[in-house]
């Protein structure tokens, strides 16, 4: 027992290499940022740090994102599987602990050719009991203090057993399995959180471009209206005698390719609902939403510094837990050189006679302890061990690469939405001008100053500018909405802990 001793004495160190997260460089501010002007967020921001779309006050979309957070079948897989890790830590920690089991035994046997060597046979079996199932009997001969009846007798053997197992954590291999668990749980936590928020992103998203091509569809309906008054005036004019056949017909065929684009934008905006009825954890057949034309421009949108982008990231968080768990891998597989210490122990009672089962004479017991090693493995462990470094080194060029993709993210939405902006800007003076335009080449075609050819062109023009200042407010909901998303939708990593 003093090596046994001596080797839970060592039980204070676990092998393998410490976690150490790895230094990734930040910058100190967004590039983007300097170019315009950003409201930088201070510890009491004003975006919501769970229902983050309460920042665009549309309670339609309010009601939709409460939805997707019950019955999103992408969150509720990710649920499941975090709440399992969760469970495999528990699982990880029990081996900290030792095994209890019991046992309850009765074998009825029938003794040998001669008396002595029934009772050696007798003997025999009491000697093998904690190997036996429980329970009791009596049996057919009798005597004091366990005895067996005289040869070619019949008689039961009951029994009682606790065996007690239990390998000390000696080296640390435990421990880092556990260590792996718990990093794995968080990991999945911050998956859960990762797929939440992109199921969450991607409906507002979704959201914002149905509301889009509404707005689009108005504008259709709107010019298959003015393009059937031009088409009346076109042909009273005709039946005037002023405008030619020709000229009837470029009418009439602008008109139907009005109409044949409207009827289209119908099929992408089915398309885009039946996609929010599939996240929201609905069937298409039963969801609908009403035509709500989109007229909204993003609000104000706090940012966080950089240093704190990487705490407000849940795939940066996932990333670096599993950098984390594949460093504890390595000690696992480390521990795996080292000898294996089994402590066992057992006691019971055995007697051939139920009434006898309790007393001193009965009482059996042993223990001992047991020290395991593997002596040749053909290189299995070192080649663990190595591909438990490489899996290690993997995680975290793929955590470094989740880092860069953050920081990229926000600037993406950054530019796009200062570029968006100026073009707003730029554009609904275009609409301004096409419309006046419109206008004037109207007047001077009723007043038979031009050529209707003339009135189709500048309605073209203007339909497309009108088209193009409604796709840009999309972009800017779009783009307003990637952002959010990007700087983490309030989430941050300490939930972790």
């Amino acid at each position: 027992m003093s090596l046994a001793i001596t080797l839970l004495s060592l039980a204070g160190c676990a092998v393998g290499p410490d976690y150490v997260k790895p230094v990734t460089p930040v910058p100190a501010q967004y590039k983007e940022v300097g170019k315009t002007k950003w409201v930088l967020a201070d510890p009491q921001d004003n975006m919501d740090r769970g229902q983050w779309w309460l920042i665009f006050n549309d309670p339609k979309l309010n009601s939709l994102e409460n939805q997707l957070n019950l019955a999103n079948q992408n969150i509720v897989n990710a649920e499941a599987n975090y709440q399992q890790s969760r469970a495999l830590v528990d699982e990880a920690r029990a081996a900290f602990y030792p095994t209890l089991s019991g046992s309850l035994g009765v074998n009825r046997q029938k003794g040998g050719g001669g008396g002595s060597n029934s009772a050696s046979s007798a003997s025999s079996a009491l000697s093998s009991s904690s190997s036996s199932t429980s329970s009791s009997g009596s049996g057919s001969g009798s005597g004091s203090g366990g005895g067996f009846s005289s040869s070619g007798s019949i008689f039961t053997i009951s029994s009682v057993f606790l065996d007690a197992s239990w390998e000390p954590d000696i080296w640390g291999l435990v421990r880092r399995t556990v260590e792996a668990s718990v990093d794995t749980a968080q990991a999945n936590a911050a998956l859960l959180a990762s797929t939440r928020l992109s199921q969450q992103a991607t409906l507002a998203q979704t959201y914002f471009q149905l509301r889009n091509l509404d707005a689009d569809q108005k504008l259709l309906d709107d010019t298959v209206i003015a393009y059937k008054k031009s088409l009346e005036l076109t042909l009273n004019r005709y039946r005037a005698g002023v405008d030619s056949r020709v000229d009837v017909v470029q009418a009439q065929t602008q008109l139907e390719s009005a109409e044949s684009s409207a009827i289209n934008n119908h099929i992408s905006r089915a398309q885009f609902e039946h996609a929010i009825a599939v996240l929201v954890g609905q069937l298409p057949e039963n969801f609908s939403l009403p035509p709500n034309p989109l007229t909204q421009t993003p609000p104000p949108i706090p940012l966080v510094i950089p240093s704190l982008l990487l705490e407000r990231r849940p795939d940066v968080a996932q990333a670096e837990r599993m950098m984390a768990e594949a460093n504890a891998q390595i000690g696992i597989a480390i521990a795996a050189y080292f000898p294996t210490l089994t402590l066992t122990a057992t006691g019971g009672l055995q007697n051939t006679s139920l009434s006898q089962l309790i007393s001193a004479s009965s009482e059996t017991w042993g223990e001992g302890a047991q020290l395991t090693d593997l002596i040749f493995d053909g290189g299995l462990r070192s080649a663990t061990v190595r591909a438990a470094r490489a899996g290690y080194d993997a995680n975290v060029a793929t955590y470094r690469e989740t880092v860069l993709s953050a920081f990229q993210g926000v600037e993406d939405n950054l530019a796009a939405l200062r570029y968006l902006k100026q073009q707003a800007v730029v554009q609904a003076q275009a609409v301004t001008s096409a419309d006046l335009a419109l206008k004037l080449v109207l007047n001077q075609y009723k007043s038979g100053t031009t050529d209707y050819l003339s009135v189709i062109v500048q309605q073209a023009t203007a339909f497309s500018a009108n088209k193009i200042a409604i796709d840009i407010t999309g972009q800017q909901m779009v783009a307003a909405v990637g952002l959010i998303k990007n700087l983490g939708g309030g989430w941050n990593a300490a939930s972790l802990k």
